[in-house]
């Protein structure tokens, strides 16, 4: 896999100007921080505090100390190599049961989700998601629990590859509002005994 690398020496400068961030190097921060506070080595404030540095940040420079202390390998002498800008995955599984999953924000989308759940409330939020492909396949094993997705306009679901026993499925192909297609969301696996819905996020104003 290729990765982009940068290498911070102390807070020395040099007399090339400073690499513009783009999307995918903030998303990329913005995941190392979440997996920082999910396994406590960040607390709530702190995470709050260098997410609002990363959506803000215009350079790589920028970006670089709110990972510096999280990913530093010992025996570094200060240096820094940071892999940015990482292709959306391929697939992506979340396994989870009994407890809950919420993926939002500015996360990349890969070319498919396996959600293997028992027993969970899950949130996908798309509306504000990265994009990588005109297609998401959303594959689901799902038992119990309910499974909200969270749509933008021009978003359309074809669910006829899904198979649902004893659940409660509430989907609309698209908002209704003949937006053109951006991107074609299809369910496919099962679900037992839980409820999946659908809805649009208003467009702003």
């Amino acid at each position: 896999m290729t990765t982009r690398a940068i290498h911070v020496e102390g807070l020395e400068k040099t007399g090339s100007p400073a690499l513009r961030a783009s999307d995918a190097d903030r998303d990329r921060i913005i995941e190392l921080l979440r997996a920082a506070v999910a396994d406590g080595r960040l607390d709530p404030v702190e995470f709050d505090e260098r997410l609002d540095a990363a959506l803000a940040a215009r350079t790589i420079d920028a970006l670089a100390p709110l990972v510096t202390d999280l990913i530093a390998a010992p025996g570094s002498d200060g240096a820094l190599t940071l892999p940015l800008a990482e292709p959306a995955a391929e697939l992506l599984t979340i396994n989870e049961r009994h407890g809950s999953v919420r993926r939002d924000g500015r996360w990349t989308l890969p070319s498919r989700l396996a959600l293997r759940t028992a027993w969970c409330d899950v949130l996908l939020d798309l509306t504000s998601a990265v994009r990588s492909a005109p297609e998401l396949v959303i594959e689901l094993r799902v038992r119990g629990g309910n499974v909200e997705l969270v749509l933008a306009p021009g978003m359309v679901v074809d669910a006829n590859e899904l198979s649902v026993r004893h659940s409660l499925v509430a989907i609309s192909r698209d908002a209704g509002d003949n937006t053109p297609e951006t991107l074609h969301v299809r369910l496919a696996g099962r679900m037992r005994h839980g409820r999946l819905e659908s809805r649009w996020q208003a467009p702003r104003r």
